[in-house]
């Protein structure tokens, strides 16, 4: 079972019950995988899960807690820091593999883009409530802020950003990736990394 399939799992929890759950998130991430959102319905999930209704919400409070744990189990995990690279060439290193996973695996952006998006606003209580919700919110923050946050924590990282607002300094890292995937433009490689790691550098070094 995937690392995301259960959310503050009871190990005294009934197998019959790990089990249906586990068919459900099979059913789920399947549908998502070939259909996207809108193909991860109620209906189409146990019909392919062979999963009574009744069943399915008594592991999810709603369609919303489902395809958020199907969403986990597609969001690779976070990239690694380099070791041994100064702090420009570890940027480089890591943009050029987040810029790799959003053209090869863009599951992650369209998570983002369903949870940016308020998904389940019309559904009783307060979405930072729902467990599947923080978990995926969690998955998300891991796989793209958490190798920067490594870096950034350096002596040198740290010095770099004194006085930054740590937010903007991501955004400004990964959004010409983003942009990129959301626009259709050609994916950027390595080299168009390097150009925006240099000018993220240049403008930094400018400001002090």
């Amino acid at each position: 079972m995937d690392r995301a399939d259960v959310v503050d799992a009871d190990p005294r929890e009934d197998p019959r019950k790990a089990r249906s759950r586990a068919r459900l998130l099979d059913a789920a991430t399947a549908l998502l995988a070939r259909g996207g959102v809108e193909a991860v319905t109620i209906d189409a999930v146990t019909r392919a899960a062979k999963v009574a209704r009744a069943t399915l919400y008594r592991h999810f409070d709603s369609g919303t807690e489902l395809l958020a744990a199907a969403f986990c189990r597609l969001i690779p995990p976070a990239s690694s820091v380099p070791d041994g690279l100064d702090l420009r060439d570890q940027l480089v290193s890591l943009l050029t593999r987040q810029a790799r996973l959003i053209e090869e695996a863009p599951m992650q952006l369209t998570a983002m883009c369903w949870l940016g998006m308020g998904p389940g606003l019309g559904e009783a209580g307060d979405p930072a409530d729902r467990p599947e919700l923080r978990s995926l919110r969690r998955q998300i923050a891991e796989q793209y802020r958490a190798p920067f946050d490594r870096v950034f924590a350096s002596p040198a990282g740290r010095d770099l950003l004194a006085g930054v607002d740590y937010e903007l300094a991501l955004s400004q890292l990964l959004g010409p990736l983003v942009f990129t995937k959301l626009a259709t433009l050609p994916p950027l490689g390595s080299d168009a990394c390097g150009r925006i790691v240099d000018d993220f550098l240049a403008a930094r070094a400018a400001a002090r």
